[in-house]
């Protein structure tokens, strides 16, 4: 099961109801990326969701992180 190293987002379960309202169970999947992360001197593999990602490159840009 997918789950995002940083904010531990992982799938989730819901039904798709159709115009008839006939339910059916389905899952909403987070969209997990695996990247590799310099932190320090050392490189880390970490499983992070797109909003995670956005949010690190945007503190990259403004320098409040350093990777």
């Amino acid at each position: 099961m997918a789950k995002c190293d940083i904010c531990g987002k992982e799938p989730q379960f819901g039904q798709n109801v159709s115009h008839a309202l006939n339910r059916t169970n389905r899952q909403f999947k987070p969209n997990i990326q695996k990247r590799t992360i310099v932190i320090g001197n050392s490189k880390k593999r970490l499983k992070v969701c797109a909003k995670c990602l956005r949010s690190l490159d945007r503190m990259v840009a403004e320098g409040k992180l350093t990777l």
